[in-house]
């Protein structure tokens, strides 16, 4: 008796919504039976909550009454090259069906206001990856990138996006002039629809020449806007949890406004998933994503860092170069969230896994002085699913490494001022008269707080980029190697 049911609920979901509550006789007569009379009750409130949010398009009705599709699982990329790691969970090793037997839910197709935030200084680029990934109207702002994109958009712009430090949806706005206007803002924003009191929560607060006098006490009336709401709707609180919460979220004020953002990353996107060992002076994933954009690297030309430290740098260009997404072997936050699909979700990875590239065109090499760095970035690059092979790192001096190739970039984070101690003039010189010397036709591009750099290496930059590397103020100093270009 069973599984004819589940046949029946099946057909019934897969139908154009409406037909049974229009025939009363049909619907009076299913009530006698309890079971049924409780599927059928559910399967309207769904069916009604979907036509109050949002008709279904013929198309969508056409996808709906689709029984089923066989769907063969990606194979994965041939592991005997540049990845390796053999089989993920997340793949399926046999095909599977997939019955489409309910609508799509409201927020895949509506469109939301989001915001991307970013290092300072990496905003115009950022903008670029954004519109390359199809969301054409990306603008830059403060630290960050606005555009708009639906819950699928989403969810690709948190597992693309090399640059960003966050994907954050806005759920509501207005204006505040007191705290009170913060807690009415919380207040009436429907969280329930993202998340609930079985959830865990946090909420963060920043402000640019808000008037307010504590940013804590701001975060606590949103706090308990959120609280109550939920406690209205739903009789319960969530648990406050400031480590690992189920949902985040970002309080933004101004002079005279305030905005309410779902963070849908969880986890900072710079965090990828295979670092470990971070070295003295690490650089951040996503700094170091930006550094390679606007150095304008090529992924098919070599690339040198002489002081690599960890190896960030040159695997950030190894995930480029073979097309891995930088979210490839995390997770976010938005899988937390109520009614998360994980089915969909799983089919957007399959798709990003197949179109991994497995050669590297051009060596990649990274020298350090440290051996200890050295043996770090070793193992970040083999928890980076990527085989020992793919990076060369050895230990060395700078001003002995010879170029790997006839032509290419060096893209480098070399110590300075706050972030180590070494200030040695007679080091930059000897290193520069080796640029001079060995590297003609390479680009050189060099991110320090020193801005007195250039003037040590005797060399003029074409372009200096601002950018902060942590709370550092830096520049990206950008010097093009040209033969007989610079003196001896």
């Amino acid at each position: 008796m069973t599984k004819p049911e589940k046949t029946r609920k099946t057909l019934t979901i897969s139908r154009r919504p409406g037909p049974v509550a229009d025939n009363p006789a049909t619907e009076q007569k299913r009530q006698r039976t309890g079971a049924r009379a409780r599927q059928v009750a559910q399967l309207q409130r769904e069916q009604g909550k979907r036509h109050t949010a949002q008709g279904l398009t013929d198309s969508r009705q056409r996808d709906i009454e689709s029984s089923a599709e066989i769907i063969h699982s990606d194979p994965g990329p041939s592991h005997d090259s540049a990845l390796h790691g053999g089989s993920n969970p997340d793949v399926a090793d046999a095909p599977r069906i997939r019955r489409q037997t309910r609508a799509p839910r409201t927020r895949n197709t509506e469109v939301f206001r989001m915001f991307a935030s970013c290092p300072q200084g990496l905003e115009e680029v950022l903008t670029i990856e954004l519109q390359a990934l199809g969301f054409d109207d990306a603008q830059a702002g403060r630290a960050g990138c606005h555009f708009h994109a639906d819950w699928t958009g989403m969810q690709r712009a948190n597992l693309y996006s090399r640059l960003a430090t966050r994907i954050l949806l806005q759920v509501a706005e207005g204006p505040a002039r007191s705290e009170d206007d913060i807690l009415e803002l919380a207040r009436s924003t429907p969280w329930e629809r993202w998340f609930g009191p079985e959830q865990s929560l946090r909420v963060d607060t920043s402000a640019i020449r808000s008037p307010m006098q504590s940013l804590q006490y701001c975060n606590l009336r949103a706090k308990d806007g959120i609280c109550d709401r939920l406690r209205d709707r739903e009789g319960a609180r969530p648990d406050i949890d400031t480590v690992r919460p189920d949902a985040r979220v970002h309080l933004f004020l101004t002079e005279d406004s305030a905005t309410l953002y779902l963070d849908t990353s969880g986890e900072s996107l710079f965090k990828r998933g295979w670092r470990l060992d971070k070295g003295e002076a690490p650089i951040r994933e996503n700094l170091a994503a930006g550094l390679l954009a606007l150095s304008g690297w090529d992924p098919a030309a070599a690339l040198l860092d002489p002081f690599c430290g960890s190896g960030t740098i040159l695997i950030e260009a190894a995930w480029i170069a073979l097309g891995v997404p930088a979210g490839i072997w995390r997770p976010f936050g938005f899988e937390r969230l109520r009614n998360h699909d994980a089915r969909h979700w799983r089919d957007l990875k399959d798709d990003a896994r197949a179109h991994i590239r497995t050669q590297l065109e051009s060596p990649l090499v990274g020298v350090d002085l440290d051996a200890q760095a050295i043996e770090a970035a070793k193992s970040n690059l083999e928890r980076a699913w990527l085989t020992p092979d793919s990076i060369r790192f050895e230990v060395g001096d700078a001003r002995n490494t010879a170029p790997p190739a006839d032509s290419g970039w060096i893209v480098t984070n070399p110590p300075y001022g706050q972030r180590l101690d070494t200030d040695d003039t007679d080091m930059w010189r000897a290193w520069s008269q080796a640029l001079k010397r060995d590297f003609t036709d390479w680009q050189v591009d060099i991110i320090t707080s020193d801005l007195s750099l250039p003037q040590k290496l005797r060399l003029k930059p074409l372009r200096r980029h601002p950018l902060y590397n942590g709370a550092l103020d830096c520049r990206l100093f950008s010097f093009e190697m040209v033969k007989a270009g610079y003196r001896s």
